[in-house]
């Protein structure tokens, strides 16, 4: 009892419970389950050692007893058997008690207990093997059982996803990712299911055929509603990797039609598609700041991974509880999860452009090694003075957070190799200019003979997010052409985020909504979001007479709610615009980046 006590604390106090999404390090597993296991054995040989004691005497009484029986001395008892060992008898002896061992052979053949033994010995013997050894072992496997599944929720933490030096070398991630496809329940493969793309057309969260979007994207681009004249950037909305994701969430309604779906965050940062994830009977897991609870799945579930990716360690807790799992992740995010297990194969720290705290880096850097996450051009311009000129240690780590950096950090001793990744979604040129800052520093410190063992560096980059910022740029050029910008996207999408920025930092007046709801046409009032973050309520916000109007939207928005946008805008210049007539157009090209 105090051995399983003991181990109960420590399992409690050293790892947390893996049935409800806690992840364990390596070590943590094996400790997992020996410590039971330990007490176990140690309880069996407790146990051995207190019936051999305790039987002694029992058995000594027994065998002074036989002795004035007409069983022979020589009948020692083995197991249940009262058949003698004759092993030890010459043949004169043998022979002379032959009629002696037949009748107790005969006897033993017709009872399991000889004349002459003390009554109920041996079963008392038996039945104390049984209780004191099941009794201790019993007990140790409920500790066990509790130390699995009983003890309290702990939920995957979102940020502590380093393992330390001692695991590093013992665990893969990109091995352990691929190994998943090796369990029978990971898929990361779309199907292509035709119906699943008309129900996405239908509900509004995929490519439009018919809508003012669909006939735009047909044109010019360009798109006239009495004075007011709207024109579409050339590279908008939805990307190839989003509509990948929402498509598969869709074909896992489709595969497992009656089992439990959990998306474990939100499946892209679009509000509309996820309401309508819901209504299909999904649930979307909520995340706290610091951790996410997976106490409400199990075995036979279906776990789907958003398109930004999930960490490893959550990928592992879902493994463990034998979830069936639909890897939605993009290509473009996996691209940079390689890019990152690369730079901790060779031993160097990867610096990640992105937000500490946004989705796709928390499973970014559950891929890599040691790692510092810096968010603007700012904080690569610390880092690459201090590597060139030294510092306070302190300081350096109080300046980008515990939340930036893997555990244990130490920036004397970390900074000497260095490879750059980033947040597929972070703006190309601030990214480009990050690398080449951190190119030539390294290359300042150890020459340009040793540049290549000193620095990494992956075109990462992504395609559709960098698109959709020089068709923004584009527009830019002549900015002066238009009254207004709106940028429509999800008010946590980061790539939307960059886009509002480059219209602010051309100083356009732009409204960035996350949906139409934020309109109210009757007061002519609009609630948007400057790129910091603030939300802005703006009166009279169209103004009267002609008015030109430029439109982008970000990665994760479908073509719907830019037309839905477009509606309210029209309807509060002309109060009796009945929308916008559906013609059928060439369907979209899917694109394949």
């Amino acid at each position: 009892i105090f051995f399983r006590d003991q181990t109960m604390a420590t399992m409690h106090s050293n790892f947390a419970t893996f049935s409800n999404g806690a992840v364990l390090e390596p070590q943590a597993r094996r400790t997992q389950w020996t410590a039971p296991l330990a007490v176990a054995m140690g309880s069996a040989v407790g146990a051995a050692l207190f019936v051999m004691v305790a039987s002694g005497p029992q058995q000594a009484a027994y065998t002074a007893q036989s002795t004035t029986t007409a069983t022979p001395p020589t009948l020692m008892r083995t197991g249940y058997s009262s058949r003698p060992d004759t092993r030890a008898l010459p043949p004169s002896t043998y022979a002379a008690r032959a009629p002696a061992l037949a009748a107790a052979s005969d006897a033993d053949d017709r009872a399991p207990v000889p004349q002459g033994a003390p009554a109920g010995t041996q079963p008392h013997v038996l039945w104390s093997w049984v209780l004191l050894l099941g009794v201790p072992l019993a007990w140790a496997l409920y500790g066990l059982r509790r130390g699995l599944l009983g003890a309290s929720p702990t939920p995957v933490s979102l940020h502590a996803v380093a393992v330390n030096a001692e695991t590093e070398e013992e665990f893969d991630a990109r091995k352990f990712r691929r190994s998943l496809n090796k369990t029978g329940r990971y898929s990361r493969k779309l199907q292509k299911l035709p119906e699943s793309v008309e129900q996405m057309e239908e509900d509004g969260v995929g490519y439009s055929r018919t809508g003012l979007v669909a006939q735009m994207r047909t044109g010019d681009f360009k798109f006239a509603v009495g004075d007011v004249t709207v024109e579409l950037a050339e590279a908008y909305g939805f990307c190839w990797g989003v509509e990948r994701a929402v498509q598969m969430a869709y074909e896992a309604r489709k595969t497992f039609p009656d089992s439990k779906i959990h998306v474990t965050n939100e499946i892209i940062h679009n509000p509309t598609v996820n309401n309508r994830l819901l209504e299909m009977d999904m649930s979307i897991m909520e995340t706290t700041t610091d951790a996410k609870s997976f106490a409400g799945l199990g075995e036979g579930d279906v776990a789907v991974l958003p398109a930004f990716g999930a960490s490893v360690q959550e990928m592992q807790a879902l493994n463990d509880k034998k979830v069936q799992i639909v890897d939605t992740t993009c290509p473009w995010v996996s691209k940079v999860w390689n890019a990152v297990g690369s730079q901790k194969d060779a031993d160097h720290t990867s610096i990640v452009h992105g937000k500490w705290a946004h989705e796709e880096t928390v499973a970014t850097v559950s891929f890599a090694g040691k790692y510092l996450v810096v968010k603007d051009m700012e904080q690569a311009e610390y880092l690459a003075n201090y590597i060139l000129n030294g510092g306070d240690k302190d300081e350096f780590l109080k300046y980008y957070g515990a939340e930036a950096m893997s555990a244990g950090f130490d920036p004397e001793a970390m900074l000497d190799k260095i490879g750059l990744a980033n947040q597929t979604t972070m703006l190309k040129g601030e990214t480009v200019a990050i690398g080449k800052l951190l190119e030539s520093t390294m290359m300042q410190k150890f020459g340009p003979q040793n540049l290549n063992e000193h620095y990494m560096v992956m075109d990462t980059i992504c395609d559709a997010t960098q698109e959709r910022q020089d068709a923004m740029y584009k527009m830019m050029e002549t900015a002066s052409e238009y009254d207004l910008m709106l940028v429509v996207g999800g008010f946590n999408s980061s790539n939307t985020s960059h886009l509002q920025e480059i219209c602010e930092h051309n100083k356009v007046k732009s409204f960035w909504i996350d949906s139409a709801d934020r309109i109210d046409v009757d007061t002519n009032t609009i609630l948007h979001k400057m790129s910091w973050g603030e939300l802005v309520e703006t009166k009279e916000w169209i103004p009267a007479g002609p008015l030109k109007v430029g439109v982008t939207s970000g990665a994760s928005t479908p073509d719907k709610a830019i037309e839905d946008v477009l509606d309210k805008l029209f309807k509060i210049k002309d109060p009796n615009f009945k929308g916008i007539d559906p013609k059928e157009c060439a369907p979209m090209v899917s694109p394949t980046h």
